[in-house]
């Protein structure tokens, strides 16, 4: 995978986000907050940190990378970059 379109990177500006809960669920009537302001490579280390059991109330923001990286990373999107990491 060394194709210039398949590369992501991993030092670019992000967001982590944390949506208010209530019985370990998502309030969707309140808006999520930052947690973490850094790199993209520092908000997925920070993600990962957290117990797997919370991990649905987070989400990483940050500019597109396609095809691989969305503005908005969902828990499946993290967990995903996170185990390619290394390779890309």
């Amino acid at each position: 995978m060394t194709d210039q379109s398949h590369q992501v990177d991993f030092q670019a500006a992000a967001h982590l986000y944390k949506w208010p809960s209530l019985n370990n669920s998502r309030r969707e009537d309140r808006a999520p907050y930052v947690i973490v302001d850094g790199t993209l490579d520092q908000c997925i280390r920070d993600f990962m940190g957290k117990p797997e059991k919370t991990r649905h109330l987070y989400e990483i923001r940050t500019k597109s990378q396609p095809p691989l990286v969305p503005d908005v990373l969902s828990p499946e999107h993290v967990i995903e970059l996170s185990r390619l990491r290394e390779f890309l």
